[in-house]
């Protein structure tokens, strides 16, 4: 189990790196946001689709009603998750949706310390308070503008408070579940909901320019299957919070890609929040009990 949890940090690390694209991809697109999001997660499902429904078809006939219930709980709570923050970028930069977005940390360690009793130490707590206020660091521009940008970062916050929730449901659902049967599950019940709300909304499915469908795939392909599903792979062996703590580095990394991307400035504030962020998650992880 040790060694299990050692190389789940490492996968974190690359589950980050591989997260940091999405606000790029997601600024490239003008499709609406719950088309974006509906493919990302159609596209995913279908690719983890095969070798689920190959190797594990026979796991579904063991599923216990309240395994089925929530996985699509946490499908739901990682729909509109995606809807709200990919329309949060519509209205502020990449640096100040991200920052937001990722405050998982503050909501999950509340969460796993209510539903879990899990406590966490006082020296973990003080590099996640470090690796927070990096955060701020970044985004502290926007936060004073106001208007559009303001409900950008509005619509960000309530995506951290949603992704929480899944992270928290899969928790405890991974202990039981094997990868591919859970995210196929997860993703499965993300892709229907977005659906409906996309009909229910009357937003075109279709047609979208090949450029589009290009971005759809790669949302798919690299921050979902190698980044949140390297994720739920970590988290049988890591609590939510020390999940949700790694993923604040992803500012960093989106930040660093919008500059050369999208041509979104990086100044001195955004450096010095990147490397408080680091030395938090840092400080956290060096203290986190290895059991």
């Amino acid at each position: 189990m040790i060694e299990r949890k050692k190389t789940a940090y490492v996968a974190l690390g690359i589950g980050v790196a591989a997260v940091s694209t999405a606000a790029i991809f997601v600024k490239l697109s003008s499709a609406p946001s719950s088309i974006i999001a509906f493919y990302r997660l159609f596209f995913s499902t279908l690719i983890l689709g095969v070798p689920t429904i190959i190797f594990k078809r026979k796991v579904f006939k063991t599923l216990t009603w309240n395994e089925w219930k929530y996985s699509i709980l946490a499908g739901i709570f990682l729909a509109f998750h995606f809807i709200t923050w990919f329309e949060s970028l519509k209205f502020t930069s990449v640096a100040s949706s991200v920052v937001l977005v990722t405050l998982q940390p503050v909501f999950a360690m509340v969460g796993i310390y209510l539903l879990f009793n899990e406590k966490i130490s006082k020296n973990s707590m003080i590099g996640a308070s470090f690796a927070l206020l990096g955060s701020f660091i970044i985004g502290w521009g926007d936060f004073q503008i106001g208007g559009k940008a303001l409900l950008g970062d509005l619509l960000a916050l309530i995506g951290a408070v949603l992704v929480t929730g899944y992270w928290l449901v899969g928790q405890t659902l991974r202990r039981r579940l094997d990868l591919f049967t859970y995210t196929f599950l997860v993703y499965s019940a993300s892709t229907i909901t977005l659906l409906l709300y996309n009909i229910i909304l009357q937003v075109p499915l279709f047609p979208y320019e090949l450029n589009e469908w290009k971005l759809f795939l790669a949302l798919a392909i690299i921050p979902t299957i190698f980044g949140h599903t390297i994720f739920n792979w970590s988290i049988r062996y890591v609590n939510a919070a020390t999940v949700s703590v790694t993923i604040l580095a992803e500012p960093i990394g989106s930040s660093i890609l919008a500059y050369f991307l999208l041509n979104e400035g990086i100044n001195v504030t955004q450096i010095i929040g990147g490397i408080i962020i680091f030395g938090g998650i840092l400080l956290y992880l060096k203290n986190i009990e290895i059991k």
